[in-house]
């Protein structure tokens, strides 16, 4: 099997990345990719570059879930993300996350396992987006993260103003944890995204062909623009924030 071509791009466009994610779009918002697409990514982005997996907008069964994120841990992925689309409580989310933290520590203790909710959690009946931090703290996970469930053109902001994000960010923070924003992000996000101490800024849409995340594919140069306006906002506003340094997935 010959790698990807949309891996390839990525590749050539590493000295604008920080974090290579690697997902399946047609299987959701953090559909997850097989196992060999994860470890021919591995091999062909530099080995400075971390590379990232989803295991998918995953339903409330813990054992299941531990399981496919010890195949992303195997397969070369370093951040493990985990959607939690069918857990209705944080309980549930806890539950979860911790067989997953268990699972990928045990193999790869320095492996950074992130914690995803839902900014548009209203529509799909999955956990409140603000409890995605505790959820994250309480099992271990390494990071809290949001995202859009339903790519149907609307964005973080339009599920989640921006002083709710901040407050997120906030308490992933006060956790110890890193914060992850990600939804249908544009350029014109990164300045309230910089200004409230995002860590990670997860980005697909905007840096692909035709801004779309399904048909279209990364494009170098658009991934350069989307990084040169990050580095501009964060030097901007680092006198505001100083500690919030994105990153283009």
């Amino acid at each position: 099997m010959t790698v990807d071509k949309e891996a390839l791009d990525c590749a050539k466009a590493a000295e604008h990345l920080d974090i290579v994610d690697v997902k399946k779009p047609d299987e959701g918002s953090l559909g997850a990719n097989f196992p060999w697409v994860i470890r021919e990514i591995r091999e062909a982005v530099p080995a400075d570059k971390p590379v990232s997996a989803t295991v998918g907008d995953v339903p409330y069964k813990p054992g299941t879930v531990a399981q496919a994120a010890l195949g992303a841990v195997v397969s070369g992925a370093t951040y493990i993300k985990v959607g939690l689309y069918g857990c209705t409580t944080p309980d549930q989310g806890v539950d979860v996350m911790r067989a997953v933290v268990r699972a990928v520590k045990d193999h790869c203790p320095e492996a950074l396992v992130v914690a995803s909710g839902y900014a548009d959690a209203h529509r799909i009946g999955s956990v409140n987006p603000l409890a995605v931090p505790d959820i994250a703290a309480r099992s271990g996970a390494d990071a809290a993260m949001l995202d859009t469930a339903v790519k149907d053109g609307t964005r973080l902001f339009d599920h989640v103003p921006q002083e709710v994000c901040a407050e997120f960010v906030r308490l992933a923070h006060a956790s110890g944890l890193l914060a992850a924003l990600a939804g249908s992000v544009r350029q014109s996000d990164l300045g309230p995204l910089t200004r409230i101490g995002t860590d990670i800024v997860g980005v697909r849409g905007a840096v692909c062909e035709g801004g779309d995340r399904n048909a279209g594919r990364i494009q170098p140069h658009l991934v350069a623009a989307f990084r040169a306006e990050m580095d501009r906002q964060a030097r901007e506003h680092a006198a505001a924030a100083p500690t919030a340094v994105p990153a283009v997935t």
